[in-house]
């Protein structure tokens, strides 16, 4: 329950960090990162650097957003208007089914949309959904403000790294202004933009992000010889 966990990003890391600690792997991670994942995934990578072998992003950000843009309305919202979003959200599980429409270049199948919003079946279940957006920090009074502050000033310490990123062209959230950012955070990073593609990319394009992924792993299997991938 919401009184007993608290819903932010922090505890998201201490999560991933309590989990992956738990695998007690001996060699270097890949990190393959999207949406909410870029920035709970880079704030574990900051907080161990030396366990990062190289970074995969699909869609995603860790840092406030570029140039000065806004959150899209229905995010704003979500995290403005609590009289709105609690009952949107909670109640009628608006969030979810909203996001199966985040600008794909064709639908998503049915069976697919099911799967997506099948773990947000009830009111209980939709907490940490709500309770995710209300936690986006925008201003330093926001409480995961530092966090996100801190990891977007400590991205330059993976410039030696392999980075590959894969962007869906059509994602009206992480744009191109997104994909700029990230470029000039690694400028080395090996980028491929999927113009048939919207945010959810494994679903738009998996065979041509298949191709990008599995060619990048093999040209960097020799990074840092001796340490193996648990990806």
């Amino acid at each position: 329950p919401a009184a007993v966990y608290p819903y932010t990003l922090d505890r998201r890391v201490d999560d991933l960090d309590i989990f992956l600690s738990s695998l007690d792997l001996k060699d270097k991670i890949t990190l393959v990162l999207h949406d909410w994942g870029g920035m709970i995934g880079m704030a574990y990578a900051v907080r161990h650097p030396e366990r990062i072998r190289r970074i995969v992003l699909l869609n995603t950000a860790a840092f406030f957003p570029p140039d000065g843009k806004t959150l899209p309305v229905r995010l704003r919202l979500i995290r403005n208007a609590a009289l709105f979003s609690k009952p949107a959200v909670l109640g009628l599980n608006l969030f979810a089914r909203s996001a199966l429409l985040m600008a794909p270049k064709k639908p998503l199948s049915c069976a697919v949309k099911k799967c997506l919003i099948a773990p947000y079946d009830s009111w209980k279940n939709r907490i940490a959904t709500y309770r995710f957006v209300r936690d986006i920090p925008l201003y330093p009074s926001d409480e995961s403000y530092p966090t996100v502050f801190r990891v977007s000033r400590s991205l330059h310490q993976f410039r030696k790294l392999p980075v590959l990123i894969c962007w869906g062209l059509h994602d009206f959230v992480f744009d191109l202004d997104y994909l700029k950012e990230w470029r000039q955070h690694f400028p080395q990073a090996e980028v491929h933009v999927v113009e048939d593609a919207g945010h959810y990319i494994l679903e738009d394009a998996p065979e041509k992000v298949e191709t990008f992924m599995t060619a990048f792993f093999q040209k960097t299997d020799d990074f840092q010889m001796g340490n193996a991938d648990h990806d």
